[in-house]
């Protein structure tokens, strides 16, 4: 075992450590939907417009091979040099997320990690997230936490995070990350990344039962489950809540029932912060507002929640 395990044990142990990274705050933009009609800059004045410490928009998602990277059918290079000549302007701070439900990244070589960070490189760029949701192989997983060391040694500054999917179980098995999870986190441990997040999708736990969740009413509570998560990661496989991010689904999830309201949202937030978790994200600044008359249960461009104003979902998870 390397340095993330001899970490996490030190904590545990109670010993002092250097392990409180700035909290990062901030919604994923879906590139699919967030650009401008025909162009290729992000469409967020309203991200724009609210600057502050800690704040930040990830970038969703780049797939493909590192350093040949697509966003969809947009030409990378052109979308790349105005999106970060767009956020330097602004003077807002942005992470490359990566992977994500339908789609794979992956990286076989450091050359390629090279290609792919300086292609966004900026003062702005301050992480790199890859997330990870169940078709890579161990071997691209592995290949992937190698080239992700690789860019932290030669980008000291940049915060790496791996995003996967949790169950919040309640009923003291501390049930949480699947067979995906636990292949990246065995690849960490053989690495010399010592200082990755784990930023949990704290969303679509299943139907109601606390093999899955906690249950509040005969629901999953959303809130309480965000933080069970977070538990349940730290106590069953030692990992620093300062190296512990979340992420919700704002609103109507997948899976019917479950459901985050702004209370469940308030409720993670604060937490989080209790915690010192290493960040607090939403899925997605496009589903921060009310569904039109006859929309989907589940759209990615609204949360599905009557009467909840556009932007109320990126206050409660804001707030100090």
């Amino acid at each position: 075992m390397r340095g993330f395990v001899a970490l996490a044990c030190c904590v545990l142990a109670g010993c002092a450590t250097n392990l409180s990274p700035r909290t990062l705050i901030g919604p994923y933009q879906d590139v699919s939907l967030g650009l401008e009609a025909g162009g290729l800059v992000f469409d967020s004045p309203a991200w724009l417009g609210a600057p502050g410490p800690g704040r930040v928009l990830l970038w969703a998602f780049a797939t493909g091979e590192c350093g040949a990277e697509r966003w969809g059918e947009i030409d990378t290079e052109a979308f790349a040099r105005a999106n970060v000549a767009a956020f330097e302007r602004a003077g807002r701070d942005f992470i490359i997320s990566t992977g994500g439900e339908a789609g794979i990244f992956s990286c076989a070589s450091d050359a390629g990690m090279a290609r792919f960070v300086e292609r966004y490189r900026s003062a702005r760029l301050i992480g790199l997230d890859f997330d990870i949701e169940g078709r890579q192989t161990p071997a691209q997983i592995g290949s992937l936490v190698q080239r992700a060391a690789f860019a932290k040694a030669r980008w000291p500054a940049l915060r790496v995070s791996f995003t996967l999917a949790t169950h919040a179980a309640s009923d003291g098995t501390l049930r949480g990350l699947n067979a995906t999870g636990e292949t990246v986190l065995a690849a960490l441990r053989d690495s010399t990344l010592n200082d990755a997040v784990i930023n949990l999708m704290v969303m679509n736990y299943g139907q109601a039962d606390s093999r899955w969740c906690v249950v509040t009413a005969g629901r999953c509570d959303m809130g309480r489950s965000a933080v069970q998560a977070a538990h349940n990661l730290h106590r069953k496989y030692g990992v620093p809540y300062a190296r512990i991010a979340i992420t919700a689904m704002l609103g109507e999830n997948d899976v019917a029932g479950n459901v985050v309201s702004l209370a469940d949202a308030a409720l993670l937030a604060e937490g989080a912060r209790t915690l010192g978790l290493a960040g607090v994200h939403h899925w997605s600044i496009d589903r921060d507002q009310p569904c039109p008359a006859g929309s989907a249960r589940v759209s990615p461009r609204c949360h599905g929640l009557p009467g909840v104003a556009p932007g109320r979902f990126g206050a409660a998870l804001t707030a100090p």
